[in-house]
């Protein structure tokens, strides 16, 4: 609430200014500052960076979904029609296919929040008791800002509500990577053996040799005979290989950290 007369002193209420201004808070059910704030921004800056954090938390999420939804990768889709029941994200050239609609709308808007936020930033410099131009200067940027925060944040629930995930195509994709992604746990298999730096070398020939040849690095670990005698010297068998370049043997702590957000988020809801 700002409530603070001419020059922010409530001279005009005399003596009795702090109790009208608490009235008046109470009466509008907002907080009583301590202060009048004519040319204390913080406030404003303040909400500025809360809807900064909040629109780069929902374009991360965007973005990603853009990039998992392209053809080449189709990791995800936005499913189901739109509110009213219409079909949504066709194209009026390539029948084919299906854009992540929410999840454009959602960089849409979240694209202009630094330009706003730089905005307010700026316009937080007010001098003396009342400012000429910056004070009038928050107006429309403020509003917009609240406006594209609120908007990439409803987008945001209907891309998040609507998500299909395709755990198999997750997986072709990772296996047409050749098992490369998985060179540091092979590398961790034979360090007992060879020592650290020698797995690290074995493990680094046989990558660019996979790479090199288009084999995996499965392939190059046992069918290269100077690669193979250190896999077979460090005691490490085919099916040890096969178990360390299984990606869904190495997900680490995934599962902890997802519990962890999952009830830091339900503690934050109560």
């Amino acid at each position: 609430m700002q409530f603070g007369g001419a020059a922010g002193t409530l001279a005009s209420l005399g003596d009795d200014g702090p109790a009208v201004a608490g009235l008046l808070a109470d009466e509008l059910g907002l907080a009583l500052p301590v202060l009048p704030w004519h040319t204390d921004r913080s406030r404003i800056v303040e909400v500025a960076a809360a809807c900064a954090g909040v629109s780069g938390a929902l374009a991360k999420i965007a973005r990603d979904v853009t990039l998992l939804a392209q053809s080449e990768v189709d990791e995800v889709r936005e499913g189901g029609a739109g509110p009213g029941g219409e079909r949504r994200g066709g194209s009026s050239t390539m029948p084919h296919k299906h854009n992540p609609v929410a999840a454009i709308a959602v960089l849409g808007c979240t694209r202009r929040v630094p330009g706003l936020v730089a905005t307010l930033a700026a316009a937080a410099e007010q001098e003396l008791q009342r400012a000429a131009g910056a004070w009038h200067a928050e107006w429309e940027p403020f509003a917009d800002l609240l406006r594209v925060t609120g908007s990439a944040a409803s987008w945001g629930a209907e891309l998040t509500g609507r998500l299909v995930v395709d755990p198999a195509r997750m997986r072709a994709n990772l296996d047409a990577t050749r098992g490369l992604p998985l060179a540091e746990r092979v590398s961790e298999l034979l360090a007992p053996a060879l020592g650290r730096a020698a797995a690290h070398d074995v493990v680094a020939r046989a990558s660019a040799h996979a790479v090199a040849v288009g084999s995996t690095l499965r392939e190059s670990l046992l069918g290269v005979p100077d690669l193979a005698g250190w896999v077979d010297g460090a005691g490490i068998t085919s099916a040890q290989i096969d178990a360390a370049l299984d990606p869904s043997g190495y997900l680490g702590s995934a599962g902890t950290f997802t519990d962890a957000a999952l009830a830091a988020h339900a503690r934050r809801q109560k």
